[in-house]
């Protein structure tokens, strides 16, 4: 996967001169120690990333951790003290004016907290805004509004002011507007928390729908775990500043690499979380012959064909006999297959004691064996069997 944007070695001191307190980071020192000898508010410190294009890159951490700031700054509406922020290998961080206005206008947008929506305007030309502002002719942009408008489900709410709308077609809005431009990067700055419950919920699988279509590169600011976990592709965990953990959702719980970030998994659902991938155990092949290839599973064993796509399931008895005589018997056992990335709560409900359960992969071909033993270690936080407690 291609990479869309880099922060490198990224500072932000909230002074005129930021010289001494930048000495004092590089030094080792802190947020606290640069405020205790200079008064000055650190923002961020030597923070480095790496956002793959298509990404739903997920930016987290309690209030005063950072995260807000890192957002502002990758758009320079809040200018780096330190460091390089590059868009597709180009670091705009030394843009003039004139060339980071037309960055934001071409290639970033911004979908904030509270819509900022023009009051007076209709919805459709809320959503035609940036297109004016980058000078798209008004049929063009019309066209382009409209078309929006019906990706995020609002078509018939294209001539109505923002009033007459609900909170959550508010957000909408304001997503369809970001997305109007076709930016390269849309960063999105604690766009659902001012949402109710139940609202951005539906927003999130509003997005998670919309990602699945347009496949954006989408900085997502949220303080919210779960919600990091639901939509994010990967996350970073911000704390004083700095980042302090980055990594897939998943791994990131198996491994939180500190008490701060412990804290956010604690209560999250592992059966919805992780998928098969993560506990399937390799393959072992008990024989190989001109009809086919036996592996060996919890439950009993499988049979592939050549390609290694499964075609019978093989019970333990026939295994007994196979591992007794080295031929294939003719009889067949139950067996089940789940895709790779089914979650845990999915296979659990499918899963049956007497039949070899194999993961397959998009083709089809078997990838990995699961025994109840992996499902429920995941699932209850335990060590998987053969793994160190």
């Amino acid at each position: 996967m291609s990479e869309r944007l880099r922060i490198e070695n990224l500072y932000k001191v909230f002074a005129k001169d930021p010289t001494e307190a930048l000495q004092i980071l590089r030094g080792g020192g802190t947020k606290d120690s640069v405020f205790g000898k200079l008064g000055q508010v650190v923002g961020l410190d030597g923070v480095s990333l790496s956002v793959p294009s298509g990404a739903m890159y997920m930016i987290m951490g309690l209030s005063g951790s950072g995260k807000s700031t890192l957002a502002r700054c990758v758009n320079r509406l809040n200018e780096p003290s330190a460091g390089r922020i590059l868009l597709d290998g180009q670091d705009i961080v030394p843009l003039s004016e004139k060339a980071l206005r037309e960055v934001r206008r071409t290639r970033m947008s911004m979908v904030f907290q509270h819509f900022a929506l023009l009051p007076n305007k209709r919805v459709i030309e809320n959503v035609e805004f940036g297109l004016k502002l980058r000078g798209v002719a008004p049929a063009q942009r019309r066209k382009r509004a409209e078309e929006i408008l019906s990706v995020v489900g609002l078509a018939r709410w294209g001539y109505h002011l923002p009033h007459e709308l609900s909170g959550g077609m508010r957000q909408r809005v304001g997503l369809a507007r970001a997305l109007a431009t076709d930016a390269d990067i849309l960063i999105m700055d604690e766009a659902f928390s001012a949402l109710d419950p139940l609202i951005r919920t539906e927003m999130q699988d509003e997005l998670l729908r919309l990602q699945r279509t347009l496949n954006k590169t989408i900085l997502f600011i949220t303080h919210d775990f779960q919600e990091a976990l639901k939509l994010g592709t990967r996350i970073a965990i911000m704390s004083e500043g700095k980042l302090v953990r980055e990594g897939t959702p998943q791994s990131i719980v198996l491994e939180p690499g500190s008490d701060y970030v412990a804290a956010f998994t604690r209560e999250v659902d592992r059966a919805r979380l992780f998928d098969a991938h993560s506990v399937m155990k390799a393959p072992t092949v008990l024989w190989r012959g001109p009809n086919g290839i036996v592996v060996g599973g919890a439950g009993g064993g499988l049979l592939l064909d050549q390609q290694e796509h499964v075609v019978a399931g093989l019970g333990e008895a026939q295994i007994a006999t196979l591992k007794q005589t080295g031929e294939l018997p003719a009889g067949r056992g139950p067996y089940l297959c789940v895709p790779e990335g089914a979650r845990l709560v999915d296979v659990a409900r499918s899963y049956r004691s007497d039949h070899a359960m194999g993961v397959v992969d998009d083709s089809g071909k078997l990838v990995g064996l699961l025994g109840a033993e992996q499902i429920l270690a995941r699932i209850a936080n335990l060590p998987s069997p053969g793994e160190a407690a």
